[in-house]
């Protein structure tokens, strides 16, 4: 080719590398050490500042480990971390400023997680580094210690745990806030020396995307996105074995997509939160919009959960295609008395869920068994319009557990298309209007359903073929309104349906096969 043709084309290269590195910042070119030993808190910072001043950019991490305390992001900002790039945070709290948050969901101040931003948007973290929270460097406070070795009043602990608002720490020593006096920073420290913080929080953030990571061992909560709109999070893989290390925290956030991630997590896999009690109540900001897809999980406490934090209301949330092997829980929707807030208008598709060891579903506002019946208020939470469809369980320790309160039922609740085995069955109190639509259950020990102060149920082809002579099918008590149809006793059943009590008001049995059962109903009808 002629020279003179290739001089254009090379400054259309120069031109173009130009422009990449002006929007491309490498922590190197800023004095980081990628040795894992020192600390390039400083230097990231530079590159991100940097970025900040062109209005934007990436804040590439070649491969290597960062040792780094807390980064502060800026609006406009990606950190790119390049396969074989770990962060690690280096869990000494000079490293961490205090900021704003929740802690358990009560509004305290902590110390900044490995990655923060207040107020910013369009941010992304994306690549296939790792984001390593050392946790080891934090769990020990999980047991209420200020060091390790060390131990706490628990009143100091309690107070602290509540967002240090009856407390304050004043020379080292908590003391008691009076009425009306305001509360610094620094009137925080003691709470700081107690809480664990999460490793990632946006807050009051617009625009975050998290994709391709691996985040691991977290001091608490993987990722905590709190008071933010449109977040995304794919592809990313939530690893760790702490306490509390919950993959993600949804917190009074709206416009969330999930999709198709990886979890194994020492508590909880996602979590759908909105505040907690009066301070939830007193915020008053809705977790809504959510859609999770295409996730695995393993091992963690529980694979989708909402709750027991809904004092702010929780509303329009989807979760599809989701497997779950070895959880605790699959399905758990969770409240109490006190909490109060509304959770509704939430739908549960196509989960597989297999070896759980306690409830695979489990839709309760009857979380802390030990307080007493109290009069309707804001206090009371209300569960309503929640459907669960097209789940395989195979091996739970129980099938389902729905328990609703005494002074309010559970509203609205339908399972369609669930084929189940565990060593107890589907039990159910304390609802309305419920729904079963092509369910089987086999239940090793008891009953397939137990239904107990149910008012307006249909129970349309509800089978078990797991026989037990001396034990029905279906027990019903303290209900009323209910429909039987459809549904058919496998051979050597004994009883299908035992009525407990007074005989259902409006009880109607149509187009039920029973003629294989030795008591298709008890007492006859």
């Amino acid at each position: 080719m002629n020279p003179r043709l290739l001089l254009p084309l090379l400054g259309l290269a120069c031109s173009l590398s130009a422009a990449a590195s002006s929007t491309t910042f490498n922590v190197l070119d800023y004095g980081a050490v990628p040795d894992g030993q020192t600390k390039d808190t400083a230097a990231i910072a530079k590159a991100i500042a940097a970025a900040h001043a062109v209005g934007g950019g990436t804040v590439q991490f070649p491969a290597g480990r960062y040792l780094t305390g807390s980064i502060e992001l800026e609006s406009n900002i990606t950190l790119q971390l390049d396969a074989g790039s770990t962060l690690l945070y280096s869990g000494d709290p000079a490293d961490s400023p205090v900021v704003e948050s929740r802690w358990e969901d009560t509004s305290a101040f902590t110390h900044a997680p490995l990655i923060h931003a207040r107020d910013k948007e369009n941010i992304a973290i994306v690549g296939r580094g790792t984001l390593d929270g050392q946790g080891k460097n934090w769990w020990w406070r999980a047991s209420g210690r200020v060091a390790p070795g060390a131990t706490v009043d628990p009143a100091q602990l309690a107070a602290a745990r509540a967002g240090g608002q009856a407390y304050r720490s004043k020379g080292g020593i908590m003391e008691r806030v009076q009425g009306g006096e305001k509360l610094t920073r620094a009137d925080f420290k003691l709470a700081t020396e107690f809480l664990r913080p999460s490793l990632i929080e946006p807050n009051g953030c617009k625009n975050f995307v998290i994709e391709g990571v691996t985040i691991t061992e977290s001091p608490m909560w993987m990722f905590h996105p709190l008071y933010s709109d449109n977040i995304v999070v794919h592809g990313v893989t939530f690893l760790s074995t702490g306490p509390n290390t919950d993959g993600i925290d949804v917190d009074s956030c709206r416009d969330v997509r999930i999709s198709d991630c990886w979890f194994r997590t020492g508590d909880d896999c996602i979590v759908i939160k909105s505040g907690k009690d009066a301070d939830g109540r007193r915020i008053a900001r809705p977790t809504e919009h959510v859609a999770v897809s295409n996730c695995t999980m393993y091992e963690g406490h529980g694979c989708i959960v909402i709750g027991s934090e809904t004092s702010g209301d929780i509303r329009d949330v989807v979760a599809t295609n989701i497997v779950g092997k070895g959880t605790d829980t699959g399905l758990r929707i969770k409240s109490q008395r006190g909490r109060g807030g509304v959770v509704e208008n939430v739908r549960i598709s196509n989960f597989v869920l297999e070896n759980v060891h306690k409830q695979a579903i489990e839709i309760t506002t009857l979380y802390s068994r030990n307080l007493p019946p109290e009069p309707l208020s804001v206090r009371t939470p209300v569960f309503r319009n929640i459907a669960v469809s097209n789940m395989t369980i195979l091996n739970a320790n129980q099938v389902a557990s729905i328990q609703g309160l005494d002074e309010k039922a559970i509203e609205g609740l339908r399972f369609t298309d669930i084929s189940a085995t565990g060593k107890v069955g589907f039990l159910c109190d304390h609802a309305a209007d419920v729904e079963l639509h092509q369910v089987k259950v086999n239940a090793s020990t008891g009953e397939a359903f137990v239904f107990d102060t149910v008012h307006h149920l249909v129970l349309d082809d509800v089978t078990s073929s797991e026989i037990h002579p001396n034990i029905p099918v279906i027990r019903l008590a303290h209900s009323d309104g209910v429909w039987l149809r459809d549904s058919q006793a496998a051979p050597g059943t004994g009883t299908f349906l035992q009525v407990d009590g007074p005989k259902p008001t409006n009880l109607r049995l149509t187009d039920n096969e029973l003629s294989a059962a030795v008591v298709p109903v008890s007492p006859a009808l």
